[in-house]
């Protein structure tokens, strides 16, 4: 069965978390349209800066270097994405459990991170990181639609 995987990661400084830099944020997407794929296996992968006024990167790398665990077994897709690094905040002492997919359906599972710099010199650091999955065949503009599973892991940043 066919996986198809996008992963977008956003990430911005104190800079942009408020006024028309945190509107400019906030208003980058969260599933794009999908170019053709290099080869079955590969991810759609999506970066976005606050250095590049959170325009879109896109490139397509190979789906075992996305963090999502994604096995398939009795007729559905599992998927689970890997938390890391374990330094971030927030804190997750209790996660959702793993989405299982039938044929036709994806997921968008959103977690976020804050980091600080080494002795904190630089000040903190965000991610947002959206995983968008969707099992069976699709179309081009499958994550410009809604999820069959939304997963909204964020927590507080401050």
């Amino acid at each position: 069965m066919e996986i198809t995987v996008q992963w977008i990661r956003t990430s911005w400084t104190k800079e942009s978390r408020g006024g028309e830099a945190a509107s400019r944020r906030n208003a980058a997407p969260i599933g794009l349209a999908l170019p053709p794929a290099e080869k079955p296996t590969t991810a759609h992968v999506i970066r976005m800066h606050e250095r590049d006024s959170f325009e879109p990167f896109c490139t397509q790398e190979d789906r075992g270097k996305v963090d999502v665990q994604l096995r398939e077994a009795e007729g559905r897709l599992r998927v689970f994405p890997r938390v890391q690094p374990l330094f971030a905040l927030p804190p997750r002492p209790r996660r959702p459990p793993a989405v299982r997919l039938a044929p036709g359906q994806w997921v968008r599972w959103q977690l976020n991170y804050r980091f600080s710099s080494a002795l904190g010199i630089r000040g903190w650091s965000y991610w947002l990181d959206t995983f968008n999955i969707a099992y069976g065949p699709v179309n081009a503009d499958v994550f410009l639609s809604t999820p069959t599973v939304f997963v909204d892991e964020q927590g507080p940043l401050r």
